[in-house]
């Protein structure tokens, strides 16, 4: 699509705007990234709204969790956030506006009145919409409040020319008399989304497709009202592996919930960008090729399939490119978590970070960095029972007592000078490394598998190291 078709001649202005009945969702995330992307390629203004007027569903809970998930994820906002509570009085001018010009009306019809027609016409085999019998009532109906409806065309068409789909029609049969101001004056979602964009301004409406069917309505608002239509684009829908629409039941769905697990942000970004958009066979990108690369022309038109494995995988490609005095400050509060360290516990972060330095390599997320950090830290580490009964037994014992010897008469603790250990026993007794080498990780680590074992050594420390051999030896049945 060319620039012109694009209306880029002015200032792009676009929106995020999440209702605050829930967490910020992976779908919406991946929509406040699309918008930022384009506001940012284009250096336009990128706005921030709350449309918190379900006051039965929206808490102030869930708003401080949308904006701290924008905020993990640094996608700052320019203007906002604006708050559609504040701002009953404009819906109501605006309200007041169609009334007068005659584009919208008062309807007395009562919600009971409405039930029964709807079902009526239904059992006709009609179109269960209103019937617009108060379009041209000119006295109020005593003892009645009315709501307000919008009149909408019942003849031609309406055209939507979408950024992704294309062109789009609707024919205007089809469309209802919606109600922009309910009897109780509390505004509906079609009208407010509409006054707030024209408000606000906004050039480009990028949201998920499942709002699709609202946008013919909303156009015709939109000109009501004297305002150029923005133009939309709507991202096709994120499914699950089952290919249906992605819940819970196929995982995690609140951004959070994966700051939590242990992910980067940069991961998430990252990850939620190719879902539905793709540059060549690019798979990781930083966030200033997001910037420069990102258009609606590589944006798919088909459902994405959310893959919590391709995740995973992204997000240890970004573990292990991420410098070791980042991943320090970050897998301290994971470590508190998992009660590796207290929370008032002073970390040696240069020591922290060579330990790191073994590990990243193998850790998927910060959660299994901060598990996997556990025995370096730990005063008593636990023994996998299976890794126990095979490495710390009478076979082993003699091999422990000796490399603990032997390290013990060690002045430099380091790994090359610990390698020469564990050399000068395995040539002694002719036999392999790993002979030696696992009973001693067994001891040290209490699993099979770790980084290189006299690495780990050097890092555990000689005191350490000697404390948990003598209790892996003790375990065996004897003294030294």
């Amino acid at each position: 699509m060319s620039e012109k078709s694009l209306r880029l001649d002015s200032e792009v202005r676009v929106r995020f705007a999440p209702s605050p009945t829930g967490h910020l969702h992976i779908g919406g995330a991946r929509t406040a990234l699309f918008n930022w992307l384009f506001a940012r390629h284009h250096k336009g203004t990128f706005v921030l709204r709350i449309e918190d007027t379900d006051r039965t569903r929206s808490t102030e809970d869930y708003i401080h969790s949308i904006i701290d998930g924008m905020k993990w994820l640094s996608l700052d906002w320019d203007e906002g956030p604006y708050r559609q509570t504040d701002r009953f009085d404009v819906y109501r001018k605006y309200t007041d506006k169609l009334l007068e010009e005659g584009k919208a009306y008062y309807c007395y019809c009562l919600p009971e009145e409405l039930e029964r027609r709807r079902k009526e016409a239904m059992a006709q085999g009609k179109s269960p919409k209103y019937d617009g019998r108060c379009r041209n009532v000119k006295e109020p109906a005593a003892g009645r409040t009315p709501a307000v409806r919008f009149k909408m065309p019942h003849e031609g068409e309406t055209v939507v020319h979408d950024l992704i789909r294309g062109r789009i029609v609707f024919e205007n049969e089809q469309l209802d008399d919606l109600v922009i101001m309910r009897s109780d004056e509390a505004p509906t979602y079609n009208f407010t989304v509409v006054v707030d964009d024209v408000d606000m301004a906004i050039t480009h409406v990028i949201r998920g497709d499942d709002h699709l069917n609202n946008t013919p309505k909303q156009i015709h608002i939109y000109s009501a009202l004297g305002y150029e239509v923005p133009l939309f684009a709507h991202l096709p829908m994120i499914l699950g592996a089952d290919k249906t629409r992605l819940s819970k039941r196929h995982g995690a769905t609140s951004v959070m919930a994966y700051k939590e697990m242990g992910y980067l942000p940069e991961a998430l970004v990252n990850y939620l960008v190719r879902l539905g958009w793709s540059y060549g066979d690019q798979e990781v990108f930083t966030r200033e090729e997001l910037i420069k690369y990102f258009s609606f022309e590589n944006v798919g038109k088909s459902s994405a399939v959310f893959n919590p494995e391709k995740l995973i995988w992204l997000n240890s490609q970004y573990m292990k490119n991420t410098p070791n005095e980042k991943l320090v400050d970050l897998v301290i509060p994971f470590l508190v978590k998992e009660k590796v360290i207290s929370e008032d516990q002073t970390v040696d972060k240069e020591w922290l970070s060579k330990a790191i330095t073994t590990l990243k390599e193998r850790s998927k997320t910060l959660l299994e960095l901060a598990y996997s950090l556990r025995f370096y830290i730990t005063e008593d580490i636990e023994y996998d029972e299976k890794a126990r009964t095979k490495f710390l037994n009478e076979k082993s014992r003699d091999l422990l007592v000796e490399v603990t010897h032997s390290l013990a008469d060690l002045n430099d603790f380091s790994a090359s000078k610990i390698e020469e250990v564990f050399m000068s026993i395995v040539g002694r007794h002719n036999m392999k490394l790993g002979n030696l080498a696992q009973p001693v990780r067994v001891a040290i680590t209490g699993r099979t598998e770790s980084p290189g074992i006299f690495e780990v050594l050097e890092i555990v420390g000689k005191e350490k190291t000697l404390k948990r051999l003598y209790r892996a030896i003790q375990s065996i049945g004897i003294k030294t």
